[in-house]
């Protein structure tokens, strides 16, 4: 499996955050990397509020979070997002997260297809009843992050799993169109992996929580976005071809609704602030 990525893709602002908060990846402890991509650890201590905004990946997030003015700490589950994800900071806090990969959440939870999960945010012992009292705070608050990840392994560790071939499956196809630019078309890959384009839309609904389409749009968006806060001068139409747009109104179009504002607008504001 993949170590984690050391990009900021699907963060919108990735300078603003990073200059006010303290981000920090970790793996999993082995027997967790076929269902964790990686643990994720923010801390702040803010003088003022700040908006944190992220284009969502296709993942399913457990988090335990303690926002240090507001009360004690808390743990919550986080379907895939479908729309722009938006979290107010103030004060000091901290989040402690596990971000599992596409198709990695369901052996969890075989009860129900992941979609259950799309675009809800709810309680941690609303899905996992070993969630207790005291688990949140077991993770958040030592102060190293070995003792918080090691605490997250422990916990995950000890959830009982299903293992689902069709899991692993879902796993490696989104893996695929994340880094193959040359996937355009929902009904092409089917076809390259030998399955019906029904068959995989439930394949994805059921074990990813959003579709193909929705997959393929959202890592071009992701693309974009961090093409855009690195690079100067981008030649959009050019981008929205190498991103298998039919024209550059169309990733405009995709763009804006995703992120709030057009490229070129979040392009000069990106600049701005290197």
């Amino acid at each position: 499996m993949e170590a984690p990525r050391h990009d900021t893709r699907g963060i919108v602002d990735p300078s603003g955050l990073l200059n006010r908060v303290r981000f920090r990846r970790h793996e999993p402890a082995e027997p967790l990397r076929r269902y964790v991509e990686w643990y994720w650890l923010i801390d702040w201590d803010l003088p003022e509020p700040y908006a944190s905004h992220v284009v969502p990946h296709p993942s399913v997030n457990l988090t335990f979070q303690w926002d240090e003015d507001e009360g004690p700490p808390y743990g919550e589950v986080t379907g895939v997002a479908l729309g722009l994800y938006t979290r107010k900071l103030t004060g000091r806090g901290r989040v402690c997260g596990a971000k599992f990969r596409p198709g990695g959440f369901r052996p969890y939870a075989p009860e129900e297809p992941v979609s259950r999960w799309t675009g809800v945010a709810l309680p941690a012992q609303e899905v996992f009843p070993q969630v207790t009292a005291d688990t949140a705070r077991e993770v958040v608050t030592p102060s190293d992050d070995a003792a918080r990840v090691a605490a997250l392994d422990a916990f995950l560790l000890a959830l009982p799993r299903t293992p689902d071939p069709q899991a692993d499956l879902a796993t490696d196809l989104v893996a695929r169109i994340r880094a193959d630019r040359a996937v355009r078309r929902v009904g092409d890959f089917a076809h390259a992996q030998g399955l019906s384009v029904r068959a995989l839309q439930r394949l994805f609904s059921t074990h990813v929580g959003v579709s193909p389409k929705w997959v393929l749009l959202r890592y071009r968006i992701h693309e974009a976005l961090e093409q855009a806060a690195g690079h100067d001068d981008i030649d959009w139409a050019t981008l929205a071809a190498d991103l298998g747009y039919a024209d550059q109104a169309h990733l405009v179009r995709d763009f804006t609704a995703t992120v709030g504002v057009p490229p070129t607008a979040y392009a000069a504001e990106a600049r701005a602030g290197r």
